[in-house]
């Protein structure tokens, strides 16, 4: 029986374009029919979609939900950062993810942070006990980081700053999971984890994503969705399969909770979750 105190979440992203808005508006209806905990809102690299976070976030605000807006650093001031957070506090929101973010290809070496921690950290300084603050976490290790003790190293140093909870870069084997939490708790972190849910609908997609960020897509489970093709139907099957059994082992076996990446698509997730029994308490 899962506990009580498990957090069950979901992400959507600002649409880039107009006519868009109005369909996550109504994706998200459905979505906010599952009761999640929260719903992350991402930032685009450089603040490409500052507007767009700022209005989902107050949306889902005065919807009756928690929203968590992303704030990235890369590329930011301490005064940028400092308006984002006094604005956030201005509409009544408690809850932030704070991550170091990419910077844009136009960009040049500009900015006073370089690492998700010190974002941590200023935000503490700056708001105290106001934000819950979530971080990044990968089970995969970062794509970056020149090894797995220095990954393990750069999320005690986030979690030393004032990180409140872990999120989890999608991920499909749940060891690798297991694995981080175990290592994290031998460093001394005892905040929850969160595992990141990515359903699987589009191979293409999930190759291309994958690649950039570092996530391993495990060796049978590619050559089964290459094998599928144009049928898409075959392809979701298999897909929701895989990532039914991986949420079930990663409670069974403890994990905190499930954050599932929606990319602003309701039934896949919705499926997931209706067949996991999830609730919030």
């Amino acid at each position: 029986m899962m506990s009580s105190q498990k957090s069950f979440s979901i992400e959507v992203f600002p649409p880039k374009a107009p006519d868009a808005v109005a369909e996550l508006r109504r994706i998200r209806a459905q979505l906010e029919l599952l009761g999640p905990k929260y719903f992350s809102i991402t930032y685009g690299a450089g603040g490409s979609t500052q507007q767009g976070t700022y209005d989902i976030s107050l949306e889902i605000l005065n919807e009756g939900f928690e929203p968590a807006p992303h704030i990235t650093c890369i590329g930011a001031t301490y005064g940028k950062v400092r308006e984002q957070i006094a604005e956030y506090k201005r509409m009544g929101i408690h809850h932030i993810v704070a991550l170091r973010g990419d910077l844009p290809s136009s960009y040049g070496e500009i900015g006073e942070f370089h690492y998700a921690n010190e974002l941590v950290e200023f935000i503490r300084k700056e708001t105290g006990d106001w934000f819950r603050i979530d971080v990044a976490a990968y089970p995969d290790m970062h794509p970056q980081a020149p090894s797995l003790s220095e990954d393990i190293a750069n999320f005690v140093r986030k979690v030393k700053a004032g990180a409140d909870v872990a999120i989890t870069q999608y991920f499909y084997n749940p060891d690798a999971y297991f694995r981080f939490v175990s290592d994290i708790r031998k460093a001394g972190v005892d905040i929850p984890v969160i595992a990141g849910v990515m359903p699987i609908t589009n191979y293409t997609q999930l190759a291309r994503f994958s690649d950039m960020c570092g996530a391993e897509i495990p060796l049978w489970i590619r050559r089964r969705l290459e094998s599928y093709g144009s049928d898409l139907a075959s392809l979701r099957a298999f897909g929701h399969d895989v990532v039914l059994d991986l949420c079930r082992k990663l409670l069974e076996g403890g994990a905190d909770g499930l954050h599932f990446y929606s990319l602003n698509r309701a039934e896949a997730t919705a499926r997931l979750w209706r067949e996991l029994g999830l609730k919030n308490s």
